[in-house]
Order: structure tokens, then sequence, then C-alpha cells
């Protein structure tokens, strides 16, 4: 028996590039419904990938949400009850959807269910709050259903029980990139919910390729945004969860060491290292005063 039609797949676009989308779609059972977010208003893109696929529905936020609020906006506006995150530069394995099927009957108790890589040996697709404890969580055994219960597990593919949330909003939206996960996956565990990872359910993730920013076009703009935005939400999650002082403490010496660099590439005409550590001075110092989340690149998020 299929339980697919309880899932709805999530995607969130900016003006990503088509032929990693359409590799992501293509891979998804047909069966499977679709939802993309493109975090624009661009109608002609909504037209194209519902005459392109029967099973894709678009909705334009006419603006760029991020990564988390294009998640919230997108679990608002489905109907199923399981809800699966997917960037847009993921390709699933040929039985991911076989397997997951498993999942879906309502008898596992679970709120998120992350993948697995295809080889084993690189980064886990997992952690602990407590980056000691990732040896002992790589040796964990996993059950009778494949999974084992963990700290976090990576944003490029989450499965989500929406019946085990009291709020569509997953995501902490003042959180515009980074750490979207952890954050919710750790909220998720002080609610008394579960977080496993799927020993079956395997991705291949590209990495960096789903949005417009990879565009080598934007190297140095988009450098800048990445190396802001890490900064900025590294002292905004540590502050979440310990205090000022002790995130202020864990983060000066990074903020001493960006102010010290941007200097010395300035000095030597390093354009790009010079515009990454500013980067990372400013996204620390605008964290530090408790701005938002507010740097774009103007030339790309229009």
């Amino acid at each position: 028996m299929s339980n697919l039609q309880n899932l709805t797949v999530i995607i969130v676009t900016y003006r990503t590039n088509i032929e990693i989308l359409d590799n992501c779609i293509n891979s998804i059972d047909p069966h499977v419904k679709i939802l993309i977010v493109e975090n624009s208003d661009d109608l002609n893109f909504k037209k194209n990938y519902e005459n392109k696929f029967k099973n894709v529905s678009v909705i334009l936020s006419n603006k760029n949400l991020g990564f988390g609020a294009g998640n919230n906006f997108g679990f608002r506006n489905i109907k199923t009850r399981y809800g699966m995150i997917s960037n847009p530069d993921v390709v699933y394995d040929k039985n991911f959807f076989k397997e997951i099927n498993y999942y879906l009957n309502g008898d596992i108790n679970f709120n998120i269910i992350g993948p697995s890589y295809l080889s084993h040996d690189d980064y886990l697709p997992y952690g602990s709050f407590d980056n000691k404890k990732n040896i002992f969580l790589k040796e964990k055994k996993y059950n009778d259903n494949n999974l084992k219960e963990v700290d976090w597990v990576i944003g490029c593919t989450m499965l989500i029980d929406t019946k085990k949330f009291e709020t569509s909003n997953y995501f902490d939206e003042n959180i515009f990139l980074y750490f979207e996960e952890i954050d919710l996956c750790r909220q998720t565990i002080l609610n008394g919910g579960k977080v496993f990872n799927s020993s079956k359910l395997i991705v291949t993730h590209l990495g960096h390729k789903g949005s417009a920013a990879t565009d080598p076009s934007y190297k140095i703009e988009s450098e800048m945004f990445r190396n802001w935005h890490w900064m900025w939400s590294s002292f905004y999650y540590h502050k979440k969860y310990s205090n000022y002082f002790l995130a202020f403490i864990k983060m000066f010496g990074k903020f001493t060491k960006s102010f010290i660099k941007m200097i010395f590439y300035t000095l030597y005409y390093d354009q790009k290292k010079k515009t990454m550590y500013y980067a990372r001075f400013s996204g620390l110092l605008n964290s530090f005063i408790g701005k938002k989340s507010w740097y774009r690149v103007k030339s790309l998020f229009k």
C-alpha cells in the first residue's frame, strides 16, 4: 500500500539553476506532490514549472524570504500530514521514495527524520549539540526501523510530521541563512519531540548550488553574503541557547581575528579575502548590537 499521497515535498528556490532544479524534481516519485516556493514574483517561472510537471505547483512569495521563512510559507500551504523540505540541489536515490513510504503510515513516532549521504565516510548528515558527542552518535546503532535518535539532522532534506507540531512556523524567521535546521531540531527536542537519522533514505547533496548566489559571476558578492550570514547566525544561535555574555565570549575571538585579517588583506590588496573578513566582522558586529539579519546582495536580491 502506498502512503505517498500523504506527502508533499517543499522546495524553496530563488533564481535557481534550471538544470539543477529539474534534476531534483526528476528524482522525486511522480506520485508525490511538490510545492515550489519561489522567493520572487517571477510569473514565467510559475507557468513553466506547472506546465512542465504535473505533480508540481508553484507559489510566489514576491520577495526573498530566505530558507526558514520560505519553508514556513510552504508548510502553511500544504494539505498533507507529512511535509518534506528539499533543497533544490538534492538528488534522491532511486529507492528513496520506496523507503520513505514506510515512515508515512502513522505508526512510527517521530517529529523529524533526516537522510543519509551515499557515502557514510564523508561529513555526517546529523550531529550533536555538543560536538564532542558526534563520535558516540556515529557509533550508535540503528533500530529495527533503520532509525537512530540524534540531536539534529541536515536541512537539505527533512521529513516532518506536521501533526506533532502545534504551529506551522517551524523555523525561527529571525534567521535568514544558516543554523535554521539545528535551531528547529533543538526546539523540537526541548518540546519533547524526537529527531532521527534514517540509514535508508539516501540523498546526494551538491551543496551551495540552490540559488543565484552560486553564479560564478557573483563570486565575491556571494562570498560576502555567505560569510556575513554565517557569523550573524552563529552569534544569534549561541545567544538564544545560553545568554548574551557567554555567546559574546565564544565569538569574540572570531570577531577580533576577522578585524585583524580585514586590515591585513586591505594592506596587501587581496580583494577576495578582504571582502570575506569584512563580511565576517560586519555580520558579527550587527549581531552583537542586536540588528536584524538584514544584509542582502543588491545585484542578486532585488
